[in-house]
């Protein structure tokens, strides 16, 4: 009798029992944050690639005197696109930067860069979520834009210009 109950108080497969039950919220518990972080990584790098982007284009052009020695070309905006996409992350997928140049023809304008960087970030957590069969999107955008005045400008240019003279657009494959 007494090696009966022995054998009914014996619990070894109890924490193999708990453990499995525990480490898929464990793991859960530890892979959605560090993806979320690498997204928040990677928008932090987009913005900070936008930016330096468009602080490139702002500096790029001919220090003439006149309106159109200064004009911001097609071949100049490439140059900011490539420094763009060296500096956004790889692992976004669909990259794609635009470069736009405002300008109006009026002289008391503050003529400005403006660069759009965006990529799609592919969520882990929404994988393991799609394997299970819920229903959630495959990747986010993230998309940023920064915008600087362009150099060798009057002081006096207070209101942007509103028409973009350049306008180029690349997406990465």
């Amino acid at each position: 009798m007494k090696a009966l109950l022995m054998k009914i108080r014996n619990r070894k497969g109890q924490s193999i029992v708990e453990i499995s039950l525990i480490t898929p919220l464990l793991l859960v518990a530890l892979v959605v944050p560090a993806d979320f972080g690498v997204a928040f990584l990677a928008a932090n790098l987009t913005n900070t690639a936008a930016r330096e982007g468009a602080r490139i284009g702002s500096q790029i052009g001919k220090s003439g005197g006149t309106d159109d020695d200064r004009d911001f070309t097609t071949a100049e905006a490439a140059a900011v696109k490539t420094a763009v996409l060296a500096k956004m992350p790889n692992y976004l997928s669909n990259r794609s930067v635009t470069v736009k140049f405002y300008e109006d023809t009026a002289l008391n304008c503050l003529e400005t860069i403006e660069v759009t960087a965006s990529g799609n970030y592919n969520y882990y957590f929404y994988q393991i979520l799609r394997m299970l069969g819920a229903t959630v999107p495959n990747q986010s955008t993230i998309s940023r834009t920064a915008q600087f005045p362009y150099r060798y400008q009057p002081y006096t240019n207070d209101n942007r210009c509103t028409t973009a003279t350049v306008n180029i657009s690349y997406t990465a494959l």
